[in-house]
């Protein structure tokens, strides 16, 4: 079974590498771009049955830090 978690920093956090391709994009010409977050995609291939509890476990315990990450689990 395959699993895709999307993290990403939490509403408020501040995001530098966000604040880089937006202003990036600017310099390059593109504009209206008001604002950029930028996350991490994971994609996990499992053993069939795998629980959502125990990939709840996985992204809280190494894929995401939950102090200012949150994440989506994604079932493909």
């Amino acid at each position: 079974m395959k699993v895709r978690v999307h993290v990403m920093l939490k509403q408020g956090v501040l995001d530098p590498q966000g604040e880089a391709v937006r202003h990036a994009l600017g310099a390059l010409g593109f504009e209206g771009v008001g604002s950029v977050r930028q996350g991490k995609v994971i994609e996990l291939d499992l053993a069939d049955g795998t629980s959502d509890e125990t990939i709840g476990q996985m992204c809280e315990k190494l894929l995401a830090n939950t102090v200012i990450e949150s994440y989506r689990i994604e079932h493909l």
